[in-house]
């Protein structure tokens, strides 16, 4: 009988992600665009929470589960980066060449502020490199990583907010919030997120657990559900915001940009959880220990996501970097004997981009962008005149 939820719960899940992705977009010109991005992944990725919980608080009773708690989140991350930025491309390309019949390959352009986003990437991955060689997550390693994405908020919180004169680029309904005026727009922003949010609080666990009962029709293996099938149903709140604003094609770096924040998300916060939990369950402060297969998932998610990183380092996505994303994701998900030969495959294409972005690196990226942006919100605060807003690009 529980599967037959999943006729309310998929219409639910969908209309909360509208909701909230139209909030999302009228935010943008109150606060940063990142920032407004960042607590839209906060909202969706309430699913994802819940799923690790429940795992973590069954894997403290339960011994025989442990090796779920990876396989989660690595699942979960390896589908934002291998499924779901392909999709912001190839959604893109497509509206682009069918509303102006121009065929040729295109490269998404990402904007000056997503540098802060693209750069955050960075510490998050570099500190579980640390996490993987010495196998272990505890307390420590929460606080550690919650304080990184923290910072990142706090450096999202000084940038301006969008230009007015964007207005024109949304949506009816965004536009319509937008052109209502204050406060009366801080009201619809605010009754738009709160409705989304409550159908997803509470639509969140019916959803998941309808879907857990058709796996279970389908004779799908737990892990597989668990690393795969659970992960890309929570996820369906960021892959149908990604999908709205890729099909408007100006909005695809937003969309991108989503994608990554809701990466970093799971990264940090969401990992930084999960030792808190599992010692609450179990009554200790005894760290998890993970074990070889557990390394293994952890290190290929890792690499995947340093090459998706170096991909946006040069603040575009191209074709070609969307489509080897894509066959490494799906070879792994069609023949998971294979990881460490993937894992081998990013590592050494990691290397080689590595090296092209350190002889390019005075070339426009993340890292200079970044620094332009640091320098001007230095100014600001010495009083001096800032300088003019950086442009837009497409």
């Amino acid at each position: 009988m529980e599967s037959l939820h999943a006729l309310w719960t998929f219409p639910a899940i969908i209309f909360a992600a509208i909701l909230i992705a139209w909030a999302a977009e009228c935010g943008q010109f109150y606060i940063s665009q990142g920032l407004a991005l960042a607590v839209l992944a906060w909202v969706q990725t309430l699913p994802e929470f819940a799923v690790e919980a429940a795992i973590t608080m069954e894997a403290a009773t339960n011994p025989e589960q442990m090796h779920l708690i990876t396989a989660n989140f690595t699942g979960s991350l390896r589908l934002f980066v291998g499924l779901g930025w392909p999709m912001v491309y190839f959604v893109a390309w497509y509206f682009r060449q069918k509303k102006t019949g121009k065929k040729e390959l295109m490269a998404i352009q990402m904007e000056e502020e997503h540098s802060i986003t693209v750069l955050a990437l960075l510490p998050a991955l570099a500190y579980f490199v640390w996490i993987y060689l010495k196998a272990t997550l505890s307390m420590w390693d929460g606080v550690a990583l919650a304080a990184i994405y923290f910072f990142y908020l706090y450096l999202l919180s000084l940038m301006p907010p969008q230009d007015a004169e964007g207005l024109e680029d949304l949506g009816r309904v965004p536009r319509w919030v937008m052109k209502l005026g204050k406060p009366r727009s801080y009201f619809a922003i605010f009754a738009l997120l709160a409705t989304g949010t409550l159908i997803l609080w509470f639509g969140a666990h019916p959803f998941l657990d309808s879907m857990l009962a058709l796996a279970v029709t389908f004779g799908i293996s737990q892990f597989v559900f668990v690393q795969w099938m659970a992960p890309f149903l929570s996820e369906f709140p960021e892959k149908l915001s990604a999908f709205h604003w890729a099909r408007k094609v100006s909005k695809a770096p937003m969309a991108l940009t989503n994608f990554v924040s809701s990466s970093i998300n799971q990264w940090t916060i969401l990992v930084a959880t999960i030792p808190f939990i599992f010692a609450y369950a179990t009554k200790s402060s005894n760290p998890i220990v993970f074990d070889s297969h557990q390394q293994l998932e952890i290190l290929l998610t890792i690499v995947q996501s340093y090459l998706g990183f170096l991909f946006l380092a040069s603040m575009d996505f191209n074709w070609r970097e969307a489509v080897g994303l894509f066959v490494l994701w799906i070879a792994q998900f069609f023949f998971p004997g294979i990881r460490e030969e993937i894992t081998v495959v990013y590592a050494v294409w990691a290397v080689i981009e590595t090296i092209k972005l350190a002889v390019k690196f005075r070339e426009r990226n993340a890292f200079n962008v970044f620094a332009k942006l640091a320098k001007e919100r230095l100014f600001r605060k010495k009083g001096a005149t800032p300088s003019p807003r950086l442009p837009r690009t497409h």
